[in-house]
């Protein structure tokens, strides 16, 4: 498109308000705008209030095309196609991907139900946005909600649910409003299309200003899974949840990934969380006695190091290959970090650590030999990086013998080294 959407010269009726369960219907052409098209009346949801388009396909006698995004401009929604769209005038028909408008419906219809079960839990829980764009929808709510209140929430909702909830809707004028219990003021004036979801007895258990799409009653959106809530900025809780279908494909995922797992570790799903409570503390203490080693090997390696005079003390360039030949290599990467940590507490000396993989570092006691310019410089001439501080530098290269032979260079060039 190559100029901002703008009312058409005929607005749009909607279709999906009048009509929610039709998955097809006709129409007539009134504009276009390079790929995009608009209807007298369509079916398609344009994209807004938190919910995604609807898709699907348009056809006339002459092609077709696929309905790839909805948006609205005015009164006028504008429909983009794949392809070029038939001219002004044209019959046309259309026809909904309507496993993709049952799951927004879905979607929609939970967000409702699950921001009225908050505000019952406590009406300082007010919705302040909400996302819908993907299985993983969100509210962000005010009042600070805990996890003792999305528990209560998530629970008043499933008994709710249960129970039975049916949908109506109705179109409000403006002055009216007050004879419906409103979760929140409308974002409209005029008239107001008012979505109810009604107890069995007829009473108003849910009551919102929405333009979207909604399933006929509250059950088709179950199960509605709260997956997390956080704090977010401003003092809102973002509350994630997931409903219907997709929350049943998540749900039968992660049991069957629960299963996988209990077989493995030969215990039942109900043990899990203590069998991998149990391997924590194992791997913990297994981090920790390697840990011991490596430092016990370190101390090794830098005690069997060969020691240079320079001026002000000493210095040793260690590497583990060197003066640990029997440790695998792996380990012998690995002992960088602590090598630095033992030669960081010697006093008066430089230590120049370098591992067969590149890791490298050097620690310095001496003012004089800064180790993160030394340290720089060294892998400036072998295609290495790093940094740090003047007692302390670490990086990497991967010419470990290019950055080797820079540090034999600087060495000899000191005056009186030995």
């Amino acid at each position: 498109m190559t100029d901002p959407l703008s009312p058409a010269p005929l607005s749009t009726e909607r279709l999906y308000w009048s009509q929610p369960q039709a998955r097809t219907f006709a129409a007539t052409v009134t504009a276009t705008r390079g790929q995009n098209v608009a209807l007298d009346q369509t079916l398609f949801y344009p994209e807004g209030g938190g919910q995604s388009c609807d898709a699907g396909t348009l056809s006339w006698e002459a092609g077709g095309a696929r309905v790839t995004d909805v948006q609205k401009a005015g009164n006028t929604l504008w429909h983009t196609l794949e392809g070029q769209p038939p001219p002004v005038g044209t019959q046309v028909a259309g026809t909904l991907d309507w496993v993709r408008r049952y799951r927004h419906s879905q979607r929609h219809t939970a967000e409702h139900l699950l921001a009225q079960a908050f505000w019952r839990v406590n009406a300082a829980f007010g919705v302040r946005s909400v996302g819908m764009r993907g299985p993983e929808c969100t509210l962000d709510l005010a009042g600070q909600p805990g996890e003792s209140h999305v528990q209560a929430a998530q629970a008043l909702l499933s008994k709710t649910l249960r129970e039975g909830l049916s949908l109506e809707t109705v179109m409000v004028p403006a002055g009216a409003l007050d004879a419906y219990p409103l979760r929140r003021p409308p974002q409209v004036s005029g008239q107001v299309r008012v979505v109810l979801f009604r107890e069995p007895g007829g009473k108003v258990w849910e009551a919102s200003a929405c333009g979207g799409t909604h399933l006929p009653t509250g059950a088709q959106a179950a199960p509605v899974v709260v997956l997390k809530s956080e704090r977010i900025k401003h003092d809102l809780t973002r509350v994630t949840f997931m409903a219907g279908e997709e929350a049943q494909e998540r749900l039968s995922g992660v049991y069957a990934q629960a299963q996988t797992l209990s077989r493995g570790f030969s215990v039942g799903i109900e043990r899990l969380p203590e069998r991998v409570a149990q391997l924590q503390d194992e791997l913990k203490g297994a981090e920790r006695r390697l840990t011991t080693a490596h430092r016990e090997l370190a101390s090794q390696a830098l005690g069997q190091a060969t020691w240079q005079r320079i001026p002000g003390g000493e210095l040793a360039l260690v590497q583990p290959a060197d003066t640990l030949p029997d440790l695998p290599q792996l380990e012998q990467n690995e002992l960088v970090p602590f090598l630095l940590e033992l030669a960081a507490q010697r006093p008066d000396c430089v230590v120049v650590v370098l591992a067969p993989d590149g890791g490298c570092g050097m620690a310095s006691s001496l003012p004089d030999y800064p180790a993160h310019t030394l340290l720089r410089a060294w892998l400036a001439q072998s295609e290495g990086r790093g940094g740090g501080r003047p007692e302390l530098a670490r990086g990497a290269t991967e010419r470990p013998e290019d950055f080797r032979n820079a540090v034999l260079v600087w060495l000899n060039a000191l005056p009186c080294s030995e």
